[in-house]
């Protein structure tokens, strides 16, 4: 296992998030399109891939949310890959990187329909919070922090 920092120029990156918001789309249903508009690549340098046997398994992303917070987004494991901890360790190789970058807090998003992600996330020591931002007021979205 490789785990790589890159940023969203990545070609493993690229795959997994096209893998990703697939997935989305059927999870997401109608409301596919409102979160779609949050998730953007083009401008994400803190991104994590996790490489098995020289393909792209897992990734990860974030980006600062305030002068102390970042956001972590596009959270993903291959299916053919789940059940080995690739998202645990994505994760905390990005909770490392943003404390080593000075942040002191993550936060993120996740939907109602996602509950491998809720379970993670809650696993790893994330409390639910209000939802922030573009996410206040929608049902189907939950919201996390951790304290770094």
């Amino acid at each position: 296992m490789i785990i790589k920092r890159t940023d969203s120029s990545d070609i493993d990156f690229q795959n997994l998030v096209k893998l990703l918001d697939a997935d989305l789309a059927i999870r997401d249903g109608d409301d596919h399109a409102f979160y779609h508009q949050f998730n953007g690549i083009d401008l994400l340098k803190n991104c994590v891939v996790i490489d098995l046997n020289g393909t792209g398994a897992a990734c990860g992303a974030f980006k600062p949310y305030s002068y102390d917070t970042v956001e972590i987004k596009r959270m993903y494991t291959d299916p053919l890959n789940r059940g080995k901890g690739l998202a645990s360790n994505t994760l905390n190789e990005l909770e490392v990187w943003a404390k080593e970058s000075g942040y002191q807090k993550c936060i993120l998003e996740t939907g109602i329909k996602q509950p491998e992600a809720i379970a993670l996330y809650e696993k790893r020591g994330y409390k639910r919070i209000s939802n922030y931002g573009q996410y206040a007021g929608v049902e189907n979205s939950v919201c996390y922090e951790k304290v770094l």
